[in-house]
């Protein structure tokens, strides 16, 4: 049986269950660190992701959530990349 992943969308961290994902804090929530859980990346896995802001393609959840993004909606570098679905 193939294991499915979930992801955080603000960390970009892997999980083996929706579960586990939301019951732990999440580092980069946009209220702070740690005060607020994972939330689910309900978009499927895929080769490259793209930003939903400025349209810049990742290998990676992970990779894209650790930089900020020029056109995040709070200003320019006030935010990281965000995936699209």
């Amino acid at each position: 049986m193939e294991q499915k992943n979930y992801y955080c969308e603000y960390c970009g961290h892997r999980f083996p269950s929706v579960r586990l994902l939301t019951s732990a804090t999440c580092v980069r929530h946009p209220d702070g660190p740690n005060k607020g859980r994972h939330k689910l990346y309900e978009g499927t896995e895929k080769r490259e992701y793209t930003c939903k802001y400025c349209g810049r393609k990742f290998p990676s959840i992970l990779l894209m959530t650790s930089s900020t993004c020029a056109n995040h909606p709070k200003g320019t570098n006030k935010g990281n990349h965000s995936p699209a679905l």
